[in-house]
């Protein structure tokens, strides 16, 4: 994201405006090797991307998310399109919870939908989810623009050449600090969940 100085607001509305997500029809409906994964897991996500030398998704991932029972095991070295909706989910989680954690929000999905010709499949669960996330943008961007509002009318007292660079240490430390509380629900209700199943 990159924030000017004199349009900082504009930039980050921008940037939010812009975030998308992998579409399931955008998911090959055939097996896929590893090296095909990682492949349409960095083109599909490349735009979450902070900085350009940034992986997605490595080989090493993979199988350490196997190992950890995140993730279903291939057949024969092939991954369905479930293992795909699968490593969406992992992805966005990482960056917040813990593997064990993801391990406990993730087992009741896989081991229940995962497979599942009749029912709930795993790609009704990520369209559904997904069309949540994406009707919620623009109220997040009104919060957001909220917030930074209100940090501008912080350290009115400061001396002038220093406010510009506290306004915007405040306005993080707000947006911040949404994040560690949402983080600290989040982790109380996977606490709440039964302890995953352990596989062989």
């Amino acid at each position: 994201m990159t924030i000017d100085t004199k349009n900082m607001l504009g930039s980050i509305l921008e940037s939010i405006s812009r975030i998308d997500y992998i579409k399931p029809n955008q998911i090959p409906n055939i097996d896929l090797y590893m090296d095909q994964i990682t492949t349409f897991m960095e083109e599909g996500l490349e735009r979450t991307k902070r900085y350009p030398e940034d992986k997605i998704l490595t080989k090493t991932m993979i199988n350490n998310y196997a190992k950890n029972n995140l993730l279903p095991p291939p057949v024969k070295k092939k991954y369905s399109k479930e293992h795909i909706l699968a490593l969406i989910f992992i992805y966005y989680f990482k960056n917040l919870l813990s593997i064990k954690d993801i391990e406990t929000l993730l087992e009741p999905i896989t081991s229940k939908y995962f497979g599942n010709d009749s029912g709930f499949s795993m790609t009704d669960i990520y369209e559904e989810v997904c069309g949540l996330e994406k009707s919620r943008i623009d109220s997040m961007a009104k919060d957001i623009a909220r917030i930074y509002k209100t940090s501008l009318d912080t350290f009115a007292d400061a001396p002038e050449d220093e406010q510009k660079m506290l306004q915007n240490f405040s306005f993080i430390c707000s947006l911040a600090f949404d994040v560690y509380v949402k983080k600290q629900v989040i982790e109380k209700l996977i606490d709440d969940m039964p302890e995953p199943k352990k596989k062989k």
